[in-house]
C-alpha cells in the first residue's frame, strides 16, 4: 500500500498549484465510502499534509449547505496565501467550537461528500473520487457509527442523493480509487487527460490516472 500511496503523493506534488500557492486536492464519494481513511493516508504520504474534513464545516440543519462557510473561511484565504480559520462544528453539542487555523501548505487535501461539488472544481488540484457504490457505502457508514446514528443515516442518504443528483462530482473527477487487497487502485477518471502529473496503477507501470 505504501508504495501506490508514495506514487499518488509524488503525483500530486508536481501540480502547478491551484488555490493561490495550494493545490487543493478533493477527495469525494458517498458516506462511508473510505473517504477519511485515504485522506489520512495521502497526508502521511505527503509528510502530514493538513486535511480538511467538511464534517467540520456542515452541521445538522446544513448537511450540505455549507458553501458560503467554505468559501469565506477557508478558500478564501488560502488563495491569497493566507492562513484560514474556520470554526470546526461539534455534532454532539449541535453547536460550532473555537476556531482552527489551516496553513496554506504545498498540497491540503480536503475530503467529504460533496468536495467535488461545482463551485470549488475551480480550486482544485485535483479531485479524487472513492470507486464504491452508494448502498455499500452506507452500509459500512451505517456500521460504523452504530445503531444510535440509525435515524441521523435515514436522513442522510435522501439528503446525499438529492445532492448527487443536483451536483454530481464523479463525472468530473480526474482519479478514480478503488480499494483492493494490495492497497489502492488508481484509475481514469472522466474528466482525465494525458498530462506529465499522472498516478500510477500498482497494476501497472504505465501512466494510468491524472
Amino acid at each position: 500500500m505504501t508504495d501506490d500511496l508514495d506514487r499518488a503523493a509524488a503525483a500530486l506534488r508536481r501540480l502547478p498549484p491551484s488555490c493561490g500557492p495550494v493545490r487543493l486536492v478533493a477527495v469525494d464519494g458517498h458516506a462511508g465510502s473510505g473517504k477519511s481513511t485515504l485522506a489520512d493516508r495521502l497526508s502521511a504520504a505527503l509528510g502530514g499534509a493538513p486535511v480538511l474534513r467538511l464534517d467540520d464545516l456542515a452541521s445538522h440543519e446544513e448537511l450540505f449547505e455549507w458553501t458560503g462557510r467554505l468559501l469565506d473561511q477557508v478558500v478564501g484565504p488560502l488563495s491569497e496565501g493566507r492562513t484560514a480559520r474556520y470554526h470546526p462544528y461539534d455534532w454532539n453539542l449541535r453547536a460550532f467550537g473555537p476556531a482552527r487555523t489551516l496553513e496554506p501548505a504545498p498540497v491540503v487535501l480536503m475530503e467529504g461528500v460533496g468536495a467535488g461539488r461545482r463551485v470549488l472544481r475551480p480550486f482544485l488540484a485535483r479531485l479524487l473520487w472513492m470507486e464504491r457504490g452508494a448502498v455499500e457505502s452506507w452500509v459500512r457508514g451505517r456500521h460504523r457509527d452504530g445503531p444510535a446514528q440509525a435515524d441521523f443515516w435515514d436522513g442522510w442518504t435522501v439528503a446525499e442523493t438529492r445532492h448527487f443528483t443536483e451536483d454530481p462530482s464523479r463525472p468530473f473527477a480526474d482519479t478514480l480509487v478503488r480499494e483492493s487487497g494490495k492497497g489502492y487502485e488508481w484509475l481514469p477518471g472522466p474528466s482525465a487527460t494525458a498530462g506529465p502529473n499522472q498516478i500510477i496503477t500498482h497494476r501497472d507501470e504505465s501512466p494510468a490516472a491524472n
